[in-house]
């Protein structure tokens, strides 16, 4: 047994004390490490302090060395900030908005200290005061993706991290857009600027209801502990640049913003000032629906004389999003501007296309090319400087997603992506994007520079081409036709694609689908106004328009086979080089199209739908029919006159089908 300090070995290792083994040494009596110097803090707090420095999210832009910013001290600049911010979230009967500080209230600050700030208003008041003025509500202003994955890890259930970084999380009971639950206020201005009445997606409310709805939103918002606000921008064009406020609840709404708009420098977001356009996003809560105009317990509210939008019983984030595009589509027309729902790609010789086409045409396909750099994929603005991509980022369907269909969606999906109401491992965390278990209308949003060949800024010059693309399951529209400037606003304002048989029970054959301007849903003057616009600018600018079928050949859907992808790409191609300008035409029956009758890489035969086609009798009555139901569409539009004299609107009746 050992004593003293001796130590017995089995193995019959000579016994006696062991030496000591020198691992530090010392200097005026304190031990150091050799490896490292000690840390400067002092306590666990000074330490995590320590780890953290200061930083503002941002998008790549191009600033010029010579801007000079406002030079405020920064309890200055924050004060000002949190001012701006108490009044976007002032009620209107109360004195003053709520006591707002920065910062996480789970989270102690090093001194304690706190920047407070009240805003005073003139509204005459009707209650003094009220437990939300009792209170502090905690600010997260522009967080960064990593602060905002934190948040929503640590507090929303649904919210995971996946296998390849990005944030799933879930819409709750709302998986899609809510269309017959959206308001527009109805006052003496937006009375004549804005189209109401049959096909018209705007439904009418009244100011007073508005402002019933806005104080649910605001004190539910101000009851909350924290909420997210986020100052960005729409329009990558600094001289149209709409400067927008989110508010909200949720760190996945917070994130699912900061990718689809555009994200502020420091310095701008330094002197970002009033918003142009504010959001109120409290989805968790619904809308009384005892109260005027409300059908359910969702309700999406535009106010476009107060420049506001509350959401109430939805948590789907697409509703900011096409909020959003719906304000565009007022506030740029009023400038001469042209809001368009399209795709925009520019070749390296700077010649710009713009893509139209419903869902399951190919614009998202068509308008992706590694050829090309990508300009958007789906919301633009054309002006007097030329075109511009009016979001920061991308919205895309995730459903059947593969990394060899669509690789750039696919490798977009990192770090910083959000995706909507996906399936995954439990264990592993991949997703299944063949599952449709929570709904089909799953989604990836990321911003627009996880597309290796985005075009950053997001600005190219005057548009050589208009594509309108449709996915025709009649299959008697010819692969592509050039059209004049009258089948161009047509056509555009047409906005035709087809269901195939099959997509509903009880389908027997394909049904016609028509959305005015290709994105009926989200505007908000007369259709009429958007082609005018459209037709001014191709004209000044000698743009030529195109009508691309994806659709079927040789017979309707399932008697004959889609057009080959590899065509259309072939015909795409022919669009951006200019040859197919160079082509010999004829013109078609019924719709008098401009068809070429040669064009390389695609056979000749199919150029001209009725070549293609069996039974010429079947063939005919088809077409009859598909023109009958563009003619049935139009009707809404017919008496509708552009111009004091009606000319243009009658040229556009003449360029639809005769028959």
């Amino acid at each position: 047994m050992a004593t003293n300090g001796d130590f017995s070995f089995a193995n019959g290792a000579p016994k006696g004390p062991l030496k000591k083994i020198q691992t530090q040494r010392k200097e005026n009596g304190i031990c150091h490490d050799d490896i490292a110097s000690p840390v400067k803090a002092k306590t666990l707090d000074e330490l995590h302090s320590l780890q953290k420095k200061r930083s503002t999210p941002t998008t790549p832009v191009k600033v010029d060395n010579g801007a000079i910013f406002a030079q405020l001290s920064e309890e200055e600049r924050q004060k000002l900030q949190l001012q701006s911010i108490s009044a976007s979230l002032a009620s209107l009967v109360r004195e003053t908005g709520p006591r707002v500080v920065k910062g996480d209230p789970a989270q102690k600050t090093a001194d304690g200290a706190r920047t407070v700030s009240h805003h005073h208003h003139v509204a005459t008041p009707t209650i003094g005061v009220s437990d939300s003025a009792l209170k502090f509500t905690h600010i997260l202003y522009n967080l960064s993706p990593a602060e905002l994955y934190e948040q929503a890890i640590k507090y929303e259930k649904g919210s995971f991290i996946t296998s390849g970084g990005a944030l799933a999380t879930l819409s709750g009971a709302k998986t899609g857009r809510s269309p017959r639950d959206k308001r527009v206020v109805k006052d003496e201005t937006t009375e004549h600027e804005l189209w109401w009445g049959k096909g018209s997606p705007n439904i009418e409310m009244d100011e007073h209801t508005f402002l019933v709805n806005r104080e649910r939103a605001v004190d539910y918002l101000n009851s909350l502990d924290k909420v997210f606000v986020n100052d960005q921008f729409l329009n990558w064009d600094p001289e149209h640049r709409i400067k927008v406020r989110i508010v909200s609840a949720r760190a996945y709404h917070s994130l699912f913003m900061h990718n689809m708009c555009i994200r502020p420098t420091p310095e701008e977001l330094e002197n970002f000032g009033t918003p142009d356009f504010t959001i109120y996003n409290a989805g968790q809560f619904p809308c009384n629906r005892y109260t005027h105009y409300m059908t359910s317990s969702t309700s999406i509210d535009l106010n476009l004389k107060r420049r506001e939008m509350i959401i109430l019983g939805t948590q789907y984030a697409g509703e900011m999003k096409k909020g959003l595009f719906s304000i565009m589509h007022y506030l740029m027309p009023k400038r001469q501007i042209l809001s368009l729902h399209s795709g925009c790609n520019m070749g390296k010789d700077g010649d710009v296309a713009l893509f139209f086409g419903l869902s399951g045409t190919g614009k998202t396909t068509l308008s992706t090319d590694h050829n090309r750099y990508l300009i958007g994929d789906d919301e633009h603005c054309w002006s007097g400087n030329g075109v511009s991509n009016i979001e920061g980022g991308c919205y895309a369907k995730c459903i059947d997603l593969s990394r060899e269909k669509e690789p750039d969606i696919w490798n977009a999906i990192k770090f910083g992506t959000v995706l909507e109401n996906v399936v995954f491992d439990e264990h592993t965390r991949e997703v299944d994007y063949w599952d449709k278990s929570v709904t089909e209308n799953t989604r990836a949003s990321y911003p627009i520079e996880y597309i290796p060949n985005a075009k950053i800024p997001c600005v190219g010059p005057h548009p050589k081409n208009v594509i309108l693309l449709a996915c025709d399951a009649f299959g008697v529209l010819p692969p592509v036709s050039k059209l004049s400037l009258a089948q161009t606003m047509y056509h555009f304002i047409s906005g035709y694609t087809a269901l195939v048989a099959g997509t509903e029970e009880g389908i027997k054959e394909p049904q016609a689908t028509f959305s005015a301007c290709f994105g009926a849903a989200f505007i908000m003057m007369h259709p009429t106004k958007y082609a005018a616009l459209l037709a001014e600018k191709m004209q000044k600018q000698g743009a030529t328009g195109w009508l691309v079928n994806t659709g079927w050949s040789g017979g309707r859907y399932g008697s004959a086979s889609r057009i080959k992808l590899a065509y259309t790409r072939k015909i795409i191609d022919a669009i951006h080089s200019g040859s197919l300008l160079k082509a010999n035409y004829m013109t078609t029956e019924v719709f008098g199209l401009q068809i070429p009758t040669e064009l390389e890489g695609v056979p000749s035969e199919i150029l001209d739908p009725v070549n293609t086609w069996g039974d010429k009798k079947e063939y005919k009555d088809t077409l009859l029919k598909l023109a009958g139901l563009f003619r049935k569409n139009f009707e809404v539009f017919a008496n509708y006159k552009i111009g004091t004299d009606g000319k243009l609107t009658e040229e556009i009746l003449a360029a639809g089908p005769n028959f």
